[in-house]
């Protein structure tokens, strides 16, 4: 599954995930992107929302598995509209650094999207007093239809009862609200650092 995906693909980045500051979270600039966008709410593709630490790392990740069409990072929830990375990095605005991935549902399921959510990070309660974890880093999971809310809520139970991890998991199950995209600086960041032709871990 976690195989370096086709790099002609088109990138969320570069088409659907634009987002239009006024109105729609998607962009269609062209025809290109007006056909994914379609493709996107015909059902063709789904979407899945995530924070998992550090959204450089998640998304470098994502991106290598098979059946994932694209990916952006972003923010979700929080108290101030537009927020920059700079104000999000204070831990005060309430958001989440979070990344969007629109995958293939017949290439690979929503369920194996969160084997990989889980594996990736900590999403467990700090151990120690010393131990913090900043809050636009917190593990979230943003849902985005009951059945998306339903199997992370399995997954996440599953976990926790068969101990595999060793603390308790304080993964937090939300629907998904408004997602702010981040600069084009943060966008495939590791890619383009010549980071992203390895399985990041």
């Amino acid at each position: 599954m976690y195989t370096k995906r086709n790099q002609s693909l088109s990138t969320i980045s570069d088409t659907i995930m634009k987002q239009d500051a006024a109105i729609s979270p998607f962009e269609r600039a062209d025809s290109t992107e007006q056909s994914l966008h379609d493709q996107l709410l015909a059902g063709d593709y789904e979407i899945a929302t995530f924070g998992a630490g550090s959204f450089w790392r998640v998304e470098a990740i994502f991106r290598q598995v098979a059946g994932v069409i694209g990916t952006a990072v972003g923010y979700v929830g929080g108290t101030v509209d537009y927020p920059t990375y700079e104000q999000v990095s204070t831990g005060k605005t309430g958001h989440v650094e979070a990344v969007q991935v629109i995958f293939d549902h017949e290439i690979v399921s929503y369920d194996k999207l969160l084997e990989l959510f889980w594996e990736l990070h900590n999403p467990t309660a700090p151990g120690k007093d010393s131990e913090t974890l900043s809050s636009q880093y917190r593990s979230m999971i943003f849902y985005h239809n009951e059945r998306q809310r339903k199997i992370a809520a399995d997954s996440k139970k599953e976990k926790q009862d068969a101990g595999y991890f060793k603390r308790d998991i304080v993964t937090e199950i939300l629907p998904v609200t408004r997602f702010y995209r981040a600069k084009e600086y943060h966008q495939q960041y590791y890619e383009k650092m010549d980071s992203g032709g390895h399985f990041i871990k």
